[in-house]
C-alpha cells in the first residue's frame, strides 16, 4: 500500500493533483485544504497517502497534514461515508474546525456540506464524537483578489464546486458573491463561503 508520496508536482486542481515520482505520474484526490497548501507546479511535494484498492481501480487520497489524513480515515469508518464523501467533508470544513464540529455535535454545520444529510451527519457525530481529538490547527488560504470576470481564485472555487456536484451557473454566482464578501481572504475562505451560499 502507498502511504507516502514524494515527487514533483506536475499539475494541481482544487480536488486533484498529479505527482511525478521516479518517472511515474500519480493521480491523487485531495481536499481543498491540501490544495491551498501545495507549492507551485514544478516544485517538490510530499503527501501523506491513503490507498483504496477496488476490483476495478486503485485510488490515492493525499493530504498535507497527518491531522487531515487521520480525520479522513476516521470519516470513512462511518456507515454511508465513502472516500469521496469524506474528501467533500474535509473540503467543506477545515480539519481543525471539523474536530470541534463533531465533538460539539453540530449536526447543522455538517449538513451544510453537499451530500451530507441529517441522518449521515448524526451518524458521523454518534460514531466519531469520542474518537476525535480537539485541534486548533487550520490550513491557511492563498492570497487573491476578486475581478470583474472570474478571477483565478473564483475559477478554482467554481471548479471545486462543480466537482462536488454543483451546477456551473450557480457555482459561478456563489463564487463571485463569496469573493466580494471575503475580498483578500484567499481561495479556501471563498470556497467555503460559496459552499454555504449554495445550500
Amino acid at each position: 500500500m502507498i502511504a507516502h508520496l514524494r515527487g514533483v508536482l506536475l499539475e494541481k486542481h482544487p480536488n486533484q493533483v498529479i505527482v511525478e515520482a521516479n518517472g511515474v505520474g500519480y493521480d491523487v484526490a485531495v481536499p481543498i485544504s491540501t490544495f491551498t497548501a501545495l507549492p507551485a507546479p514544478g516544485e517538490e511535494v510530499r503527501l501523506k497517502i491513503h490507498t483504496v484498492v477496488r476490483e476495478d481501480a486503485i485510488q490515492l487520497y493525499g493530504f498535507i497534514t497527518a491531522e487531515e489524513k487521520t480525520l479522513f480515515e476516521k470519516l470513512i469508518t462511518v456507515s454511508g461515508v465513502g472516500p469521496r464523501l469524506a474528501l467533500t467533508v474535509l473540503s467543506g470544513i477545515a480539519a481543525g474546525d471539523l474536530a470541534g464540529v463533531i465533538r460539539s455535535a453540530d449536526v447543522q454545520k455538517l449538513t451544510r456540506v453537499p451530500g451530507i444529510g441529517k441522518k449521515t451527519a448524526e451518524r458521523i457525530v454518534l460514531e466519531l464524537r469520542d474518537k476525535i481529538d480537539e485541534s486548533p490547527r487550520r490550513a491557511a488560504g492563498l492570497p487573491g483578489a476578486p475581478a470583474a470576470l472570474l478571477s483565478p481564485e473564483e475559477s478554482d472555487a467554481v471548479s471545486a464546486l462543480v466537482n462536488l456536484g454543483a451546477q456551473r451557473a450557480a457555482a459561478e454566482t456563489a463564487a463571485r458573491r463569496a469573493s466580494q464578501e471575503l475580498s483578500g481572504q484567499g481561495f479556501e475562505a471563498v470556497f467555503r463561503r460559496a459552499l454555504e451560499l449554495l445550500r
